[in-house]
């Protein structure tokens, strides 16, 4: 009798133990849920969205930068310099470029304040520690950072898990592409106190020559969970080196040696090329940190207030041939008799800066209405200063530490946002969402360029101290006709303030204006079970779009300037089946039109010696694509999961992009058409809780491709008078067939 008590108290207890367990598991997901929704699009948000899960980045994390893990989600083109994926890469939505696209991490902007630019390479093998993300295509709703023209990425990093847990991952592959991952997780103590770590090491040898990678990254979190309250601190940040692979090949290389790498070209008095410099290498450190408080005070209302500081370091080198002595503060020497004024040289350019601030978001939610009333303030501290340490066979007094330019730059950049998504009528929701924003945006040193329009000449001095205030209000409206059918339709204004690039390379005389978009989306969608269709039609109006025209300023800088009038059209198609319990395949296709009106191009005049005249033509074009720009961009899925395998087939086409706006078809990348094949599969072992071993082939059959360049054109201005253009590209090869094979066990 005794006995059966015993195991009865002792089943109450284990039921009682899982039931609370069960309970706390429950409690956690909840809190976290409410978490950074502030400036996501939700399922009844009139605008064109994608979301991404942690499971489909895990199956696709082998290595490569995110970038390359959202190819399959509309509109989005990827980009490598090294040719591989790891490295520097890049990302266009809809054809607008990086600068373009603002991206949040736990709703804190990413975004470097001055380029505008996400920088991937600084964020090593941060898919590692994404829970999920979301793309909204075109403005999107109101967020935090520099203004989103053509999408926003917003990220939340990975939820503390209720169970303890660890997990090893491994990679390899072609190009001696490596990764190592390492996690841990200590799940809930005492129902309130979770830590989370990782550490993670990336390298590559890179497909272009010499373009290796070598990465290390951590991201490390402390939560504290209360009834009602979330306290969680977040650290993350990486160390970068990464040899230059940014210059590109002529179109002639790409036949004769397309992996070839003009990056650290060492060159004799003839111009041979007599060896490469060994530390033609970026390198940069840098630390994240968040700070998050979540409460929630009712069933209806929750508040989150994050705090946050970005510390970054760092410094490219190079080894520039032939560089004229006076623009980099030095001295003229002699050599038996001969004045040498140019001479090889190696210049350290170098950057030091710090981003913090915060951000917060109050928010409701009942069945008929979800509002958000939120904002930020970020104040930006950076220092650009650069060196020359090595000059050949100088003679005098050369400093290893000679600084020939340095400035300072600052940026405060304040937002507020009020939101609200009301169920007007039965199935029928209004969207409205209104913000206000100020930039301040200061500059003040001396730049790196020469100026030698003074007398004598002397570096750029850089004197900005600009304001901006932008009012940004978007409507719309989301009519749900009945479960399976649903359209929406929205209006929506953005507006953006100049990079650095944008005032460092602008004419003395003249500031570039801020840029404006107006946004308009409409889209259905149905889906069952089993079929799901999608449209989305959109037209974004540009207003002062500042682009790259041809146009140099007063000392021969290419220079972006406000073309007043351009667009970009399109639609987008979304569909998916489910053909068997198994078998399912998605796919999507972009068609736009991309065009600038009135536009005018400037091209730089050389003699028939291809001396530089120091002059320029001006040529009308009229009505033209806008660069980088595929009219059609098209992805197809195959996804299959039977029992423990899982695989994909994926087929992505990109349409031909020219490399300049004046449409010249010598200045183009070509279409190109490219299928990835993924193979996982997963078991459990006795000491395990999984083991995980997958395989992904990319470029399957081995396409020969491009997915970036440069382009530029010229007169030659014949002795008669007569003139020929002459045009100039630069492309970045991309990778044949490649492999990476991984494994990951979970403890």
């Amino acid at each position: 009798m005794k006995r059966k008590v015993k195991m009865l108290v002792g089943l109450t207890l284990i039921g009682s133990s899982s039931f609370a367990q069960v309970k706390d598991s429950l409690r956690l997901v909840k809190l976290q849920e409410v978490q950074v929704v502030a400036t996501r699009a939700a399922a009844k948000t009139p605008f064109a969205f994608s979301n991404v899960s942690k499971e489909q980045i895990r199956k696709l994390n082998f290595g490569q930068d995110v970038p390359f893990l959202l190819t399959m989600t509309p509109s989005v083109v990827a980009t490598s310099d090294a040719g591989a994926g790891v490295g520097y890469t890049g990302v266009r939505v809809r054809g607008t470029d990086a600068s373009r696209i603002n991206i949040t991490a736990n709703g804190v902007p990413l975004n470097d304040a001055e380029s505008h630019t996400l920088y991937w390479v600084d964020l090593p093998d941060f898919a590692s520690s994404i829970e999920d993300l979301q793309i909204q295509r075109g403005a999107g709703t109101s967020t935090n950072g520099a203004g989103a023209f053509g999408a926003t990425i917003n990220m939340k990093t990975e939820s503390i898990s209720p169970l303890p847990y660890g997990e090893v991952a491994g990679t390899y592959g072609t190009f001696n592409t490596h990764k190592e991952t390492f996690k841990v997780g200590t799940g809930l103590l005492k129902n309130r106190w979770a830590f989370d770590a990782r550490i993670s090491n990336i390298g590559s040898d890179g497909y272009i020559d010499r373009a290796s990678t070598n990465m290390k990254s951590f991201f490390a979190q402390a939560g504290y969970y209360g009834e009602n309250d979330i306290l969680k601190f977040i650290a993350f940040g990486g160390k970068e080196k990464t040899y230059h692979a940014w210059n590109g090949i002529s179109k002639s290389q790409l036949e004769t040696n397309r992996r070839y790498n003009t990056c650290g070209e060492i060159q004799d008095d003839n111009d041979n090329v007599i060896g490469f410099y060994k530390d033609q290498n970026d390198n940069y450190l840098q630390y994240n940190y968040q700070m998050l408080y979540t409460h929630i005070f009712s069933k209806e209302w929750n508040m989150n207030v994050t705090l946050h500081y970005t510390d970054g370091e760092g410094y490219y080198e190079e080894y520039k041939n032939k560089r004229t002595l006076k623009e980099y503060g030095l001295v003229p020497f002699t050599i038996d008799g001969t004045q040498v004024k140019k001479s090889n040289l190696i210049r350290r350019k170098m950057m030091d800066n710090g981003f913090g601030g915060g951000v917060f978001s109050l928010n409701y939610a009942t069945n008929g209405l979800q509002a958000s009333l939120g904002g930020a303030v970020n104040r930006y501290e950076g220092n650009n200063f650069g060196k020359v340490i090595w000059v050949k066979n100088y003679i005098g007094s050369l400093d290893p530490d000679h600084e020939y330019y340095r400035n300072n730059a600052g940026k405060t950049d304040a937002n507020i946002y009020l939101k609200a998504n009301y169920e007007l009528l039965k199935g029928l929701n209004v969207y409205g969402d209104i913000q206000y924003r100020h930039i301040n945006y200061t500059i003040n040193g001396v730049n790196d360029k020469w100026d030698w329009t003074k007398t004598p000449g002397e570096m750029q001095k850089l004197n900005v101290d600009n304001n901006y205030n932008f009012f940004n209000p978007k409507a719309g409206l989301f009519w749900q006709i009945n479960k399976k059918n649903a359209a929406y339709a929205s209006f929506s204004v953005a507006q953006k303030e100049p990079t650095r690039n944008n005032f460092t390379d602008a004419k003395f005389n003249k500031i570039p204006s801020s840029e404006k978009l107006f946004d308009y989306e409409a889209g259905y969608t149905y889906n069952d079970s089993r079929f799901l269709a999608g449209v989305n039609f959109y037209y974004m109006k540009y207003k002062d779009q500042l682009i790259l025209t041809g146009e140099t300023n007063d000392i021969g800088e290419p220079l972006a300037d406000n073309v007043p009038d351009s667009y970009r059209m399109g639609v987008e198609f979304l569909l998916g089946a489910k053909i068997t319990s198994w078998l399912r395949w998605d796919g999507n296709a972009t068609l736009s039109e991309n065009k600038i009106k009135n536009y005018t191009e400037y091209l730089d005049n050389y003699d028939a010696d291809w001396n530089p005249m120091y002059s320029q033509t001006a040529h009308y074009v009229g009505t033209t694509t806008i660069a980088f720009s595929p009219s059609f961009i098209g992805n197809s899925m195959f996804t299959l999961n039977y029992k423990n395998w899982d695989a994909s087939l994926q087929s992505s086409y990109v349409g031909k992009q020219y490399l300049l706006n004046s449409e010249q078809e010598d200045c183009k990348l070509d279409a190109y058409f490219v299928n990835n094949l993924r193979l996982g599969y997963t078991f459990t072992l006795p000491t395990l809780k999984s083991v995980r071993v997958g395989l992904i082939v990319n470029n399957l059959f081995n396409e020969m491709y491009e997915s970036n360049g440069w382009g530029y054109s010229s007169y030659v201005v014949n002795k008669n008078g007569s003139k020929d253009r002459f045009n100039d590209a630069g492309y970045f090869p991309q990778a044949g067939t490649n492999i990476l094979v991984g494994i990951t066990l979970k403890f």
